[in-house]
């Protein structure tokens, strides 16, 4: 089946042929995997989002009418599975903090790894690392963000704050044991 362009897979896709949704899953199963690794609280959990994001995205496929990237297609796709699985959990109908002082982070490669950093961002709070990734990660608007987290721009700029504000704390720990453990 490897002969088959990228739209003639979404077709039998379309027509619930399941060799082409095994080779669709193969084609974009690990670009899709890190996107539910950056919304997840760990590993296990991406894996099942991600499966729960396939089983989507093949529900909606005759939704994709070939206008913009399939890939940029199944990623939103993606990201709106996992948050609604976040929604439904209520993470989001938390308190609204009102932190709205920007807060910079400085993150020097030599000192921390990415891996460090996906673990530090996976251990934030549901609704913080939901923001952090909408708007650091991913560009997403605060307005964008409020209308898909279904909060307020408030909250997602104080929630956005809150974040960096943990991350920054966790960095510099991690910094000074760093700077202990080389002493």
């Amino acid at each position: 089946m490897c002969h088959l362009s990228l739209n003639q897979l979404i077709e039998k896709c379309k027509a619930n042929d399941t060799r082409a949704q095994g080779e669709l899953y193969q084609l974009f199963s690990s670009k899709l995997f890190s996107v539910c690794l950056k919304y997840s609280r760990n590993y296990v959990e991406a894996q099942d989002n991600l499966q729960d994001a396939f089983l989507t995205i093949f529900d909606k496929i005759e939704q994709y009418k070939y206008k913009g990237s399939f890939e940029g297609w199944i990623k939103r796709v993606t990201v709106n599975t996992v948050l609604q699985r976040y929604r439904n959990e209520k993470v989001f109908d938390i308190i609204n903090e009102n932190i709205t002082e920007d807060i910079e982070i400085e993150v020097y490669e030599d000192q921390i790894s990415i891996d460090f950093l996906l673990k530090c961002i996976q251990k934030l709070p549901d609704r913080y690392r939901m923001v952090f990734n909408l708007y650091a990660l991913d560009g997403y608007s605060h307005k964008d963000i409020a209308e898909m987290l279904k909060i307020t721009v408030g909250t997602s700029k104080s929630n956005l704050a809150r974040a960096r504000q943990i991350l920054k704390q966790t960095i510099e720990q991690n910094s000074e044991k760093q700077n202990l453990q080389s002493l």
